[in-house]
């Protein structure tokens, strides 16, 4: 069965262009006109994976995103945003409300169908495998497991929870404020620095594997698809 995509975006002639260049990739593609007409086909029919413009007439993408991550049923769907902004903080904004990838306009269609086969095969890998493994680190998420070149580490359950998220998204770029949302929910009394404190603590325990966890520098944390000879040394943070 064919996976199936819905593209929300207000631009006929770009809906037309990314419907021919999905459908000849092997997708079946679902089309939206405005915010309001995505929310109701995603509702009707969930998809394999929604695009989303960030600037619509009616709904703002960015709302859009904010609507599946909370609603029951639409929480692990793949967003991929695009935008015609190149400013930084419009990335973090993308990433702060739970998109997987975004794209900036204008764009080539392939490379479009590339990004949406990247963020398919990543979530179908998740979806499939209970044990995460990355180079030397395994986490085995149905036994609630973690080692290192085959040595046990002992994790909190905060710390434990924390490590899934980033290697269930591997190279996904995660705000302060999304993992507190993941990880710690309706909490209120912990702050983003929890974050900062939780990440030190879980590269000193992974030791070596502790550098596959990357600081973006203004925006958060991802862990990294490098292997250990790549990745830089744990707590170092990018530009």
């Amino acid at each position: 069965m064919k996976e199936r995509i819905l593209f929300v975006d207000d631009e006929p002639d770009l809906r037309e262009l990314v419907r021919i260049n999905l459908d000849k990739a092997g997708y079946g593609v679902e089309l939206a006109a405005t915010g309001s007409e995505g929310l109701e086909k995603l509702r009707a029919s969930k998809p394999d994976l929604v695009i989303l413009d960030l600037m619509l007439p009616d709904v703002s993408g960015t709302e859009i995103c904010r609507t599946i991550r909370a609603e029951p049923g639409l929480t692990d769907l793949p967003v991929i945003m695009l935008t015609a902004l190149a400013e930084e903080v419009d990335r973090v904004v993308g990433f702060e409300v739970g998109a997987d990838d975004y794209v900036t306009k204008p764009f080539s269609p392939r490379e479009l169908v590339l990004r949406v086969k990247a963020v398919l095969r990543r979530r179908s890998a998740v979806d499939s495998e209970p044990v995460l493994q990355h180079g030397s680190l395994l986490l085995d998420t149905a036994r609630r497991r973690c080692s290192v070149s085959e040595k046990p580490v002992e994790l909190t359950a905060k710390e434990f929870n924390l490590l899934e998220t980033l290697m269930k998204r591997s190279g996904h770029v995660f705000t302060r404020a999304r993992l507190l949302e993941i990880v710690w929910g309706s909490d209120i009394a912990v702050t983003l620095r929890t974050i900062d404190t939780h990440v030190k603590r879980l590269r000193e325990k992974l030791g070596e594997a502790g550098g596959f966890i990357d600081t973006v520098r203004g925006v958060g944390y991802r862990f990294s698809d490098r292997t250990l000879q790549e990745a830089p040394c744990p707590g170092s943070s990018e530009s």
